[in-house]
């Protein structure tokens, strides 16, 4: 299964992830509600077993939006949405925004696909309890007409998604699905070029929808800190920030200079501080090794968040 396609290549061993759980910024100390934020360095292997009773469920939905790439005409868009098990119209859910990489689509993530085994891991939280009452949408995160086309010449496209985000998706979700519609159980997270838009979108441009962030191998066009903090003084101060949780790894040549410019290091000004923000680093590279785990910290940094 996903042991023996991704995680053969540049495997640790299990001293050195006992070790490497300890290498984090100074950030890391302290979540909401006093808890320790722990951050693994591993996915325990059982997670990429199917879990024997209580499997969430995926499904595939189309919602109107427009080409805010192009000339705005309408699309409609795909998107996967994750429910775990037991999820029920009769009780408020909280919402995880997922979003892929530059090459990929609105199925990157392997929601659907169980060589990849990230469900598997995914269903093990749910029903281990360290999360709940949360569904995980995975939207294509190119916002034109042309949003099927992966080739990098297509690469702008990600740029206008605040503005599906914002019109078109959010509202969506909320109008169909018993969620709190409110930002403090709103999150987004995602994987290189997804990382790169909660960054710069979720975080930049959307901090009024959103209140936690997850950054995995966050891409280069991605802000730096200063940048970061500089964007942040436009919103009003009561809107705190739950947590900014960020990974990379160390041999990741594509984005561990992008990703440790925009968040190993965060301004004292920019309402994060070492209560509500983490830089993780680990040898990796820019994989699903690494992106895998930081999906793992992010739900269980949610569930810790929860009320």
């Amino acid at each position: 299964m996903k042991a023996n396609r991704i995680r053969k290549a540049n495997r640790i061993t299990r001293a050195a992830a006992l070790l490497l759980a300890c290498v984090f910024a100074a950030g890391c100390a302290a979540a909401e509600k006093g808890e320790s934020a722990v951050f693994e360095s591993e996915i325990p292997e059982a997670c990429y077993q199917p879990v024997e009773e209580n499997a969430g469920r995926v499904e595939r939905i189309t919602y109107p939006s427009k080409d805010y790439s192009g000339d705005g005409a309408d699309v409609e868009k795909p998107a996967l949405i994750y429910f775990p098990a037991g999820y029920s119209e009769d009780v408020p859910c909280e919402v995880l925004i997922l979003c892929h990489g530059v090459g990929g689509t609105e199925n990157e993530w392997g929601f659907t696909d169980p060589a990849h085994g990230i469900k598997n891991v995914v269903d093990h939280l749910f029903a281990d309890g360290a999360v709940k009452n949360l569904i995980i949408v995975l939207p294509n995160g190119r916002s034109s007409a042309n949003y099927a086309n992966t080739d990098f010449s297509n690469m702008q496209t990600f740029y206008a998604f605040g503005q599906e985000l914002r019109n078109d998706l959010i509202p969506w979700i909320d109008a169909h699905y018993n969620t709190y519609a409110d930002r403090e159980h709103r999150a987004m997270a995602g994987l290189s070029m997804g990382g790169m838009q909660t960054i710069n979108i979720g975080l930049c441009e959307c901090l009024d929808l959103f209140s936690a962030f997850g950054a995995f191998s966050a891409a280069p066009t991605s802000h730096t800190s200063a940048k970061i903090a500089s964007e942040l003084k436009a919103f009003p101060e009561d809107l705190s920030i739950r947590y900014f949780y960020n990974l990379c790894g160390t041999e990741d040549g594509i984005a561990y200079a992008s990703a440790s410019a925009a968040a190993k290091k965060m301004p004292a000004d920019s309402r994060l501080n070492e209560n509500n923000w983490c830089w993780q680093e680990r040898p990796g590279e820019h994989n699903f090794e690494i992106w895998d785990l930081g999906l793992y910290n992010f739900l269980k940094l949610l569930g810790s968040l929860q009320k």
